[in-house]
């Protein structure tokens, strides 16, 4: 794969590549957050959390040029988004939404290869080096052997390696997505993160993730976005340093230890538990492996 981040793009301003200000963000006549700024640090494997319905998906929608905020601006290398053509944002950001339709009658191969539309031009079509690309992002997630059939004929969790595949062969500097794991079981969604990971560590990709599993996310991300409700950020930073049982209880309505996580030392989420005929205040906690919040 060529480099990640190309001299002749990176972001010379203050801030990182993609950040957000003032964001007033809502459907219709409802307003789901108001006044919200991030900034996704250059080369992190930034992943927002929150309980239902307090903007995450909204948010990331917006960094990706999906959803025009009713006030405020998402800003793309210093400039905003806005001013970009479809096929600029493309090359340089990268999309894995929540749900995708593929069309009918529409193979694997063929799915995937549509990645490699932002790269294509009047004097370039397809060449051997986006064939390359294709083979190696099917390869990636697991999914070359699937090339031949119908996306429409594949499980829920094939589908979504395929639309990642997808996104991997658009080569873009920065790739958001969002819940990336859903449909997955547990050991393909460690796949997916570890793959994710990978490209953030070893490739230079900036990550934007909308994730449900607190504990996936601490484990992963370098700099995680706590949203609570209202749309407002309860804490943004190292999950290291911003995870804490207050943090939680507060923007979940949870009650909980904090304790390391004996494979990583990163902050892992154990919920209180409450054995059957005693009360809350016993202190019996119930270790669970896999938190989803």
């Amino acid at each position: 794969m060529r480099s990640a981040t190309p001299a002749d793009d990176r972001h010379g301003g203050e801030g990182g590549r993609l950040r957000a200000e003032g964001l007033t963000l809502g459907y219709d006549d409802s307003v789901v957050a108001r006044d919200l700024g991030v900034d996704v640090p250059d080369g992190s494997f930034t992943v927002i959390i929150g309980p239902n319905a307090c903007g995450k998906s909204t948010l990331l929608k917006a960094l990706a040029r999906m959803l025009k905020p009713s006030a405020g601006a998402v800003y793309l290398d210093g400039k905003a988004i806005t001013h970009y053509r479809s096929r600029e944002v493309a090359r340089r950001l990268g999309l894995l939404p929540q749900s995708s339709l593929a069309p009918g009658g529409i193979t694997v191969g063929d799915l995937v290869a549509r990645g490699r539309y932002p790269h294509q031009k009047l004097l370039r079509q397809w060449s051997s080096q986006d064939e390359a690309v294709v083979v190696e992002a099917m390869r990636r997630t697991g999914v070359e052997d699937l090339s031949p059939r119908l996306v429409d004929e594949l499980s829920g969790g094939q589908r979504q390696r395929v639309w990642l595949a997808m996104v991997l062969a658009q080569q873009t500097p920065i790739l958001l997505l969002d819940e990336p794991t859903t449909f997955l079981d547990i050991a393909h969604q460690i796949e997916v993160m570890e793959l994710c990971a990978d490209l953030n560590a070893d490739e230079g990709h900036t990550l934007v993730a909308v994730l449900h599993d607190l504990n996936q996310a601490c484990r992963y991300a370098t700099n995680l976005v706590v949203l609570a409700p209202g749309g407002r950020i309860a804490a943004q930073g190292d999950p290291g340093e911003i995870v804490t049982a207050e943090l939680i209880a507060d923007v979940f309505g949870l009650r909980c230890r904090i304790v390391a996580d004996p494979e990583t030392g990163t902050p892992m989420v154990v919920p209180a538990a409450r054995r059957r005929g005693k009360s809350e205040d016993d202190g019996a906690v119930a270790v669970h492996e896999h938190a989803v919040l």
